[in-house]
């Protein structure tokens, strides 16, 4: 169908593309290379990594113990618990974006995505630790935030 010149080109072409296709395909939620692998970083990794927080708040929990200390980053919020990240809250990850439909997170997530009330959990098996994602919806049933956390702590 192609030209062996037409074949070379369109061979030159797909190969100048791949580093822009793997680069868009790794960002997500403003830049974050794999939002789950910041899950366990140490104060210490945290701060070198992104800086100093735009703020700081405590996160109180239904029982003392349950409190956090969150890191407010451009990427999102960073839960503290002792000395490591615990949770994210993001306004994007894996492909899913706050203003979400319900129907669209489980489109995207598929079928180990389970309802609970106004949230939406997925398991994401790619640590020696648990993590999960939960999306939490408005009243409207769209997508507000997306925490991925270890729901072992």
């Amino acid at each position: 169908m192609f030209s062996p010149k037409g074949r070379s080109l369109l061979l030159v072409f797909f190969l100048l593309s791949l580093p822009l296709l793997s680069a868009q395909s790794s960002q997500e939620a403003g830049g974050l290379v794999d939002p789950a692998s910041l899950v366990g970083l140490t104060l210490d990794e945290l701060i070198s990594r992104f800086g100093t927080p735009r703020s700081v708040y405590a996160a109180r929990g239904l029982e003392e113990w349950q409190d956090d200390v969150v890191f407010v980053y451009e990427q999102g919020d960073f839960y503290i618990y002792k000395d490591r990240v615990w949770q994210l809250g993001l306004k994007a990850a894996r492909g899913l974006k706050a203003g979400d439909s319900r129907g669209v997170v489980f489109l995207i997530l598929g079928s180990k995505a389970e309802s609970r009330g106004d949230s939406i959990f997925f398991p994401l098996d790619e640590k020696p630790w648990p993590l999960m994602l939960r999306c939490d919806f408005d009243s409207e049933g769209k997508l507000v935030v997306i925490f991925i956390y270890r729901p072992d702590f």
